[in-house]
């Protein structure tokens, strides 16, 4: 080995080893605790710590943008100095980091972590609102599943197409682990949409991955507000996200057309975790793929060609 493909081996390596999976699950975490928090103090005058939140959910998407910008400016290099086809870890692994880093049960017998849930089944009552399921009758004791295994049952009941199942997988879980799937489904969602555009996910895709995914979701979650959705499309996008207005009461329809049982302007920390899961296993059957694509040790999927590719063709 010369001594530039030497450097050009450490140089991928170095790349590969960027924690870039983590750092965007951990984002979505900070996320998904000021959705929590901000919901929470509706009906609370303390701040109870959301601004601290945002600025630590500020530094996270600054330190990812950093780790994407080093990644792309050493292919840049090793593309100038002819070792852009060096061998290395495919392209877009970070799915996979996020997934085994959460992929343990977070269901324990009951005891003092399960208090927050003594709170009321606020995770299922919301869950049967977005799915149009009603929970079980006769509530099951949580299923010790981790949140990686709970997104491949419920990418499974998505390309079944069954409404009816997708209900029964999202109910068997405890909130912390239904929440978790915010955290999980970013990576995956962005390289899945890579696959299906045929290039990285840019902010003028908005629209075409909305037309590849809406009907679906719609039809699968017909509780869940529209801008759930969207807010979901911009961010795989990068596309910068309008902030939703503030306000408006649950007793009135018009700011609470889906029934939620809160402001219209505070969405419900379960939206955007149930929602992801679910346009999840939306993208995954517009590319032909089963849940199993969703293992973290799965080899690399076999690249469909792409509109793009049969425009060039």
């Amino acid at each position: 080995m010369s001594l530039l493909q030497e450097l050009g081996a450490q140089l991928r390596a170095t790349s590969d080893e960027l924690p870039t999976g983590l750092v965007t699950a951990a984002m979505e975490r900070l996320r998904n605790a000021t959705e929590i928090l901000n919901w929470v103090r509706e009906q609370s005058v303390d701040d109870l710590g959301v601004p601290m939140l945002g600025n630590a959910t500020e530094h996270a998407e600054r330190a990812a943008a950093a780790l994407r910008a080093t990644q792309d400016a050493i292919e840049a290099y090793l593309a100038a100095i002819g070792l852009a086809g060096t061998p290395g870890a495919a392209p877009g692994q970070e799915w996979r980091a996020a997934l085994r880093e959460d992929d343990r049960p977070t269901a324990e017998a009951p005891g003092p972590a399960e208090k927050p849930e003594a709170l009321g089944p606020w995770w299922q009552q919301r869950v049967a609102q977005l799915t149009g399921e009603p929970a079980p009758e006769k509530q099951q004791p949580p299923e010790q599943t981790g949140t990686p295994e709970l997104l491949r049952r419920v990418a499974a009941g998505v390309r079944a197409g069954d409404r009816a199942r997708l209900g029964r997988e999202l109910h068997a879980v405890t909130a912390s682990t239904g929440l978790g799937l915010s955290a999980v489904t970013a990576p995956v969602l962005h390289r899945l949409a890579g696959d299906l555009l045929g290039h990285e996910p840019r902010p003028e895709d908005v629209p075409r991955l909305r037309s590849a995914a809406e009907s679906r979701v719609r039809a699968l979650l017909p509780g869940t507000p529209p801008a759930v959705l969207e807010t979901l499309i911009g961010r795989i996008c990068r596309a910068p996200v309008k902030e939703q207005p503030r306000g408006g009461t649950a007793a009135d329809p018009a700011t609470d057309p889906a029934g939620s049982g809160h402001p219209a302007g505070s969405p419900h920390p379960a939206d955007n975790a149930v929602t992801a899961s679910v346009l999840t296993g939306v993208l995954l059957a517009r590319l032909g793929r089963d849940a199993a694509a969703l293992n973290p040790d799965a080899p690399e999927p076999v690249r469909r060609p792409t509109e793009a590719d049969e425009d060039r063709r």
